[in-house]
């Protein structure tokens, strides 16, 4: 058995034979012509007959993954009638005579250096893109056919070094030779679209990133998906039995029997878990009653937006952004930010994302912060209370969020909250992010919702008065147990006493829903407790607006609630 780390980009496992596509050949001869305008005219027919194949394509995404998937081919579209792409490859054809094949792949090659330079991890990737889209008008100029799959199969040269077995099924492994997993150097988003999900089980490429088109078509069709496996790719592993977790970005070729049987109990899981998904996807999330409840999911970093989709949640109830910066040794720009805040808005379309702002401190330290050694961090110097006192912090974030409200359905949410004061402070500070972008006639959601994290004692006991001042409550249920109880939740030693359990837990959560909606506000839950399904009919009982869990919890919720 031979181990391969990469990058997990799309969950999921396959097992199954290796398929290997050689990389294309992409030589282009550099040829000196008489006649510029004739090459130009060419070039300029070649780039028509390019765009119409990506409209074809656009539209065949567009029925079978829906109108967010499609606008990728239509941003390509628009990048091969941009004018100065355009014109740089005439002006390379008309200055020195070269034939249009040449001008197109050196142009490509300038301009997708120039994105690969750039710091933001989107712009990076749409270095891909350009070399993608100038593919294309290269091989309508060599008189190669459209990449795009008419019939459904897969494209690419296959290196014919291995021996498929043929006609059974063995170890739950498909032997005829009907669906693989492809190993490849890379794959352009638009090979990636034009796979037959009917016979390919997975994918694994030496190249690539977690924010790349690709990957994101890759999870949008459900594929198991693994990048960066770097020299390890090996055109030998065709027709060789792997195994691959997309989750994890582990690959196996060649497994031995304990891995193999440990990975098709997992994949059982998986399916059993994908048939709760086809009954229940889709379906409102409300009682037997009819009490609707709405069910978002929990997330981390942007790569996470996969498993939300995947699970059918209804929108993101927490998006902890501290980890743009715990993920990093200096502070995240207010360029990075927004990239990621609007990746995440782009792929959620009309769903809520609420995002909360930076929650550093307690159990959650950064070394360039350089926060003081405190005795009891938990009480200490955190969240809310660096972003109050530390302002130009503060409002890179909530530039960055303004910003990306522009793309999706935002809105922030406040943690740490003890006081109506603190609430006015950030909202004072929202509304100087608010002036700066309008003097930079930059675009935003004027009315972006506000809200608060409802996690201590003080927040419950002035719910009434914070309610006035924003537009939801969520219940961080974690630290209302801690701050509630008097149990620090990271010492082992109390959690016979930090029961989240407690009447005096419940209460406060029933409290803090009766004086949101005595002020017309929703209110939800984001902390475990949201997830636990003991405690569901309670909340239903107590009139929850929301419950945002583990994007893996989201099903079974799901089907508890329609069950009661």
């Amino acid at each position: 058995m031979r181990t391969i780390q990469g990058v997990g980009v799309s969950a999921g496992i396959a097992i199954g034979t290796v398929r290997v596509l050689a990389a294309a050949d992409h030589a282009v001869e550099r040829r000196v012509i008489d006649d510029p305008q004739a090459e130009m005219d060419r070039f300029r027919a070649a780039r028509d007959m390019a765009v119409a194949q990506l409209k074809q394509l656009r539209d065949n995404v567009a029925a079978e993954f829906g109108e967010n998937k499609a606008e990728l081919f239509d941003a390509h579209r628009l990048m091969l009638q941009d004018l100065d792409y355009a014109g740089c490859v005439e002006g390379l054809i008309a200055q020195d005579k070269v034939n249009a094949e040449f001008a197109v792949k050196s142009v490509a090659e300038q301009f997708a250096a120039m994105f690969a330079a750039m710091d933001s991890s989107t712009m990076q990737a749409r270095a891909a893109d350009v070399e993608d889209v100038s593919r294309r008008v290269m091989n309508v100029l060599q008189g190669k056919r459209d990449s795009t799959a008419q019939d459904g199969s897969i494209q690419g040269d296959a290196v014919q070094n291995g021996t498929v077995q043929n006609g059974t099924v063995q170890n739950g492994i498909a032997q005829n030779g009907e669906s693989h997993i492809i190993f490849a150097q890379d794959l352009a988003p638009s090979e990636t679209a034009q796979l037959d999900r009917a016979k390919v089980l997975g994918l694994v490429t030496a190249k690539g990133s977690a924010n790349s088109h690709t990957a994101i078509l890759a999870r949008t069709m459900g594929l198991p998906a693994i990048t960066g496996i770097g020299d390890a790719f090996d055109p030998t592993d065709d027709g060789h039995v792997a195994v691959i977790d997309g989750a994890s970005g582990a690959v196996f070729v060649d497994p031995d029997e304990a891995t193999l049987t440990e990975c098709q109990r997992r994949k059982a899981e998986a399916e059993e878990h994908l048939s709760l998904l086809r009954k229940l996807k889709g379906k409102p999330t409300e009682t037997k009653s009819g009490q609707r409840v709405h069910l978002y999911a929990n997330i981390s970093r942007p790569s996470d937006v996969a498993a939300v989709l995947a699970n059918d949640a209804e929108g993101i109830g927490l998006f902890r952004s501290e980890f743009l910066y715990l993920e990093r040794e200096d502070w995240p720009t207010e360029e990075i930010q927004f990239d990621a805040y609007r990746q995440v808005a782009q792929e959620m379309g009309d769903r809520p994302v609420i995002i909360r702002t930076l929650d550093i401190g307690a159990d959650k330290q950064v070394d360039y912060f350089n926060l003081d050694h405190e005795d009891n961090p938990a009480l200490g110097y955190r969240a809310i209370r660096i972003c109050l006192t530390r302002p130009e912090i503060f409002k890179v974030q909530l530039r960055a969020l303004l910003r990306a409200s522009a793309y999706g359905n935002i809105a922030i949410m406040l943690p740490m909250i003890t006081s109506v004061q603190e609430v006015r402070d950030a909202k004072r500070i929202l509304e100087e992010a608010k002036s700066e972008l309008r003097g930079e006639h930059t675009d935003f959601n004027e009315s972006i919702q506000i809200g608060v994290m409802i996690e201590t004692p003080a927040s419950v006991i002035m719910a009434d008065e914070l309610a006035a001042e924003v537009d939801f409550f969520s219940i961080g249920t974690n630290d209302l147990t801690q701050y509630t109880l008097a149990c620090d939740r990271q010492t082992p030693s109390l959690e016979r006493f930090a029961d989240p359990h407690s009447p005096a837990v419940l209460r406060m959560i029933q409290m803090t829903i009766e004086a949101a909606h005595r002020h017309g506000i929703w209110c939800g839950i984001c902390g475990e407790l949201g997830a636990d399904l003991s405690l569901t009919d309670t909340f239903l009982c107590l009139g929850i607006d929301e419950l945002s869990v583990s994007p893996t919890s989201v099903l079974p919720l799901r089907n508890v609630i329609r069950n009661h």
